[in-house]
């Protein structure tokens, strides 16, 4: 008796490291094909990706309930509807160019992200990672928000920044510090952050995701410009301001 549940134990123990662990590929690249949207659960999480050029690790998707449940691993290949066969894609799949232009941080936050993910790069799909050029006006901030999909490792290039993040509850704790040109600090994947640029200058900041698809969520964005808006009544109570202070601030999303 004891035997069978010391070998249950090991098997559960076996399983869970095979569920939470991402497939191994089975060919040499994934290329998305550009012209077909379609939403199907990749690895292990449910992403809005491209269809690709070769097997994908199919999940089964609970959209009622958000969620992916591993099925049977069933992998197959398509060519169909458009999408390109391995043997046709070339270097312009793999790159792009761009990063090296300023973006226009001429708006409210004084920012701009330039991103290099599957949707500039079709190469990049299921390769799980990608890159983004920040660019920061005088005092400007990259305002808080979250990568649902990544962590991030961000290095400044010019300028200097100050970083943050914070952990979850209940201690919310302040991770900050101010990062020279050439400093690298990491944001862990989920936890919302920030950059703000310290100094009087213009700041650019390199950053890589472990995702090609890392997703965003700005939060002020997210709690005071959803469509439609979250009710006032709610949010008062969230952040215990009056409802005029909840309504002047929606009128700026």
């Amino acid at each position: 008796m004891a035997s069978s549940i010391l070998l249950s134990g090991i098997l559960a123990l076996f399983f869970t490291a095979a569920l939470a662990s991402d497939p191994s590929p089975l060919q040499d690249f994934c290329v998305a094909d550009t012209n077909s949207q379609v939403n199907i659960c990749s690895h292990t999480r449910i992403h809005n990706i491209h269809n690709c050029t070769c097997n994908i690790h199919i999940l089964k998707c609970l959209n009622m309930e958000r969620r992916c449940e591993k099925t049977i691993s069933i992998y197959i290949v398509t060519y169909s509807n458009g999408l390109h066969d391995p043997k046709m894609v070339d270097a312009n799949d793999f790159s792009s160019s761009g990063l090296q232009i300023a973006g226009n941080t001429s708006n409210p936050a004084g920012s701009k992200v330039t991103p290099m993910t599957a949707a500039q790069i079709p190469g990049l799909n299921s390769l799980g990672i990608s890159l983004v050029r920040i660019d920061y006006a005088p005092w400007g901030i990259n305002p808080p928000h979250t990568h649902s999909r990544a962590t991030e490792i961000l290095t400044v290039l010019e300028g200097s920044l100050e970083v943050g993040f914070v952990t979850s509850n209940p201690q919310n704790r302040l991770i900050t510090k101010v990062q020279q040109k050439g400093d690298v600090f990491v944001f862990p994947i989920g936890l919302i952050h920030y950059q703000r640029n310290f100094g009087n200058g213009s700041a650019v900041a390199i950053a890589g995701l472990s995702s090609q698809n890392p997703g965003v969520v700005t939060i002020a964005n997210a709690v005071f410009g959803s469509k439609p808006h979250i009710s006032s009544e709610i949010l008062v109570k969230a952040f215990q301001v009056d409802n005029n202070v909840i309504n002047y601030i929606q009128s700026k999303f």
